[in-house]
């Protein structure tokens, strides 16, 4: 957990040494953890934002070789195809999967409930705002499928999700992350990064809670 921390702390110096020790084989790896983040239900705490941020910032800087339009659409790509993969894990599995011997020591079921509580208060738009939203994005999906949510309806608003949340943190990590104050409070900025996109899902659990309390 300590390398997971100091991985998405420490996500620009981790991603330059994936850049000089794979070169374009880098697009790729920043490919697939994105993806893997979005369509194994099992793995919720992988970097998505701050990566996204990171990634675009050392696309700025001409001594990495680095193409923010290549990012831009692979990430694109990953989170399009996550979300899709882990809407047909739902479908197909659905609970059943959470309740597995195996698989069920794997999901969070904490998580899993909040996102559901989630979908269940906002509906179909809930789908566009977990795409911002740490954890619950990765279980937004899967909740959808379960609840019997058409993926015709599914993907259009996952479109909207992917599309605006890929393009919000590519281009403000390409057109700030260089900026000497991002890189000199680079830490600082992505942990801010993190408390303010599980705000709302913190809110959501407060809540939650008062809303359980009032009606015992």
């Amino acid at each position: 957990m300590s390398a997971l921390i100091d991985f998405i702390l420490h996500i620009d110096t981790h991603i330059v040494s994936i850049v000089n020790t794979f070169g374009n084989w880098s697009y790729l790896i920043l490919f697939a953890i994105v993806f893997i983040e979005t369509g194994l239900v099992v793995v919720p705490f992988l970097p998505g934002d701050s990566l996204l941020f990171a990634a675009s910032a050392l696309a700025a800087n001409a001594n990495y070789h680095l193409s923010i339009g290549i990012f831009i659409g692979m990430f694109l790509v990953a989170c399009i195809a996550g979300d899709s993969l882990n809407f047909l894990i739902g479908h197909k599995i659905g609970k059943s999967l959470s309740d597995h011997s195996l698989f069920g020591r794997l999901i969070d079921k904490k998580s899993l409930a909040r996102s559901e509580l989630f979908f269940e208060k906002h509906g179909a738009p809930a789908i566009i705002l977990a795409r911002y939203m740490p954890i619950i994005r990765t279980f937004a999906p899967f909740v959808s499928a379960g609840s019997g949510f058409p993926y015709k309806r599914f993907i259009k608003f996952s479109l909207i999700g992917c599309i605006s949340w890929v393009l919000l943190c590519t281009l403000c990590g390409y057109f700030f992350g260089n900026l000497p104050f991002v890189q000199a409070h680079f830490s600082a900025i992505i942990l801010g990064i993190i408390v303010v996109t599980l705000i709302p899902a913190v809110v959501g659990f407060i809540r939650s809670k008062f809303s359980v309390t009032d009606a015992e």
